[in-house]
């Protein structure tokens, strides 16, 4: 029975007669593997799966796409800090007023 490299996508499916060592046809079969699996949005893995696919793909990128995933990144954060800011001043508010 033939091992199988822990880097190596899963299935090749119709790949499989192709040169499994070239950069190539790893790289389009680890293509397909993510767009086969399912991608259920509805639940806590779906969302956290969607984030660690965007994380992949911002580290593989360079130049201003990188840039663009980084600012998309912080203006979420920056939204986060300020709806929390915004509903810590009302909770203290209300306490405290």
């Amino acid at each position: 029975m033939q091992r199988r490299d822990p880097d190596e996508p899963a299935r090749f499916g119709d790949l499989a007669d192709l040169d499994h060592e070239d950069p190539e046809v790893r790289a389009f079969a680890e293509h397909r593997a993510r767009m086969d699996r399912p991608h259920s949005e509805a639940t806590v893995e779906g969302m956290l799966r969607g984030v660690d696919e965007f994380a992949q793909s911002a580290n593989r990128t360079g130049g201003h796409r990188r840039l663009l995933a980084v600012s998309v990144v912080v203006l979420i954060l920056f939204g986060v800090l300020f709806t929390v800011w915004n509903a810590l001043v009302y909770v203290l508010g209300v306490f405290f007023g």
